[in-house]
């Protein structure tokens, strides 16, 4: 009878490619979420209108049948992609949705005088957005970036159905071939836990660098 010991290594593969499309995943999640975000904010009525159309779409549709369609139907209209590349774009774009909202929401909360100020000293918007309401607003930022973070994580299980070979796909495989289903899942259960303790640590820290300098009201002291 296999202990924990035997199934760890290919459990372990499977790991790596979980945290390969987490952190991959959710860099474009974050470059999406800040223009996006900062999209919905412009005054260009195209800009905003392609932002909301992207956030709302990607919001409303389920996050496995995006990744369907990115892997199973793309390849119908002569575009083939690899199974990894899909996974990130489809898991970065739809918690990078959730995450434009994110941006959006921190810049509005920014104390209205910030803007004020801002114009008194001839700032442009641009300049405004990119050395005031911004840098004042990641703070707020950082705490819901951290649960999307999370939320990436827990979701990269969508990517064993695309032929992916990540934790949940291992896993999967192990059970057909040994039946020790109690164990296997249990172990994939604490790994995931595991990863997902290292990934609060991180934000915290984050957390803490961020607010450094920042008095009660969010400002810079």
């Amino acid at each position: 009878m296999l202990d924990v010991f035997d199934l760890l290594p290919l459990l372990l593969t499977g790991a790596v490619v979980t945290v390969q499309i987490t952190v991959m995943g959710g860099a474009l999640a974050l470059v999406m979420a800040f223009a996006a975000g900062l999209g919905r904010l412009s005054r260009s009525a195209p800009i905003r209108w392609l932002s909301t159309v992207y956030v709302e779409f990607f919001r409303g549709t389920s996050a496995l049948i995006q990744l369907f369609w990115l892997f199973y139907a793309l390849p119908l209209l002569g575009v083939s992609l690899d199974p990894m590349v899909a996974a990130v774009i489809g898991l970065g774009l739809n918690i990078g949705s959730y995450g434009a909202e994110v941006v959006r929401g921190a810049v509005l909360a920014v104390p209205r005088g910030q803007y004020e100020a801002a114009r008194a000293l001839g700032f442009s918007r641009a300049q405004m957005l990119r050395r005031i309401l911004v840098p004042q607003a990641i703070p707020a930022m950082v705490p819901p970036f951290g649960n999307l973070w999370i939320e990436l994580l827990k979701a990269t299980a969508l990517v064993s159905l695309i032929t992916l070979g990540d934790l949940t796909f291992q896993a999967q495989m192990l059970r057909t071939a040994t039946l020790q289903t109690p164990l296997i899942f249990g172990t994939v259960l604490f790994i995931y836990f595991a990863l997902a303790m290292v990934m609060v640590f991180i934000i915290r820290r984050i957390e803490r660098r961020v607010g450094r300098g920042l008095d009660r009201g969010g400002m810079r002291t």
